[in-house]
């Protein structure tokens, strides 16, 4: 059994072979839940992960929009992959 201390501002540090077991990496989402006095750390999904950073992203104003409509945003995919063609030719 690993023990953990929580820090001054309630951190704990996740012991390395309690990590590798769970797969959490950094970067990682992990969902807490409280069951009376016990508090489990559930990871989440790549998915869960991806909204997060997504939600980072867009929050720091690296997202693209509003589109009037959807044939303006296909339009801009459509530029948007050209340009990246080009850029990695």
């Amino acid at each position: 059994m690993a023990l953990v201390k929580v820090k001054e501002k309630y951190q704990v540090t996740l012991p390395a072979e309690v990590r590798h077991k769970a797969g959490v990496a950094v970067g990682d989402v992990l969902e807490a839940k409280v069951n009376g006095n016990k508090i489990t750390l559930i990871p989440k999904s790549a998915v869960d992960r991806d909204i997060a950073i997504s939600l980072r992203e867009f929050r720091e104003g690296k997202g693209h929009g509003p589109f009037k409509s959807a044939k303006e945003a296909i339009r801009f995919l459509h530029r948007e992959a050209k340009r990246l063609k080009k850029k990695s030719a």
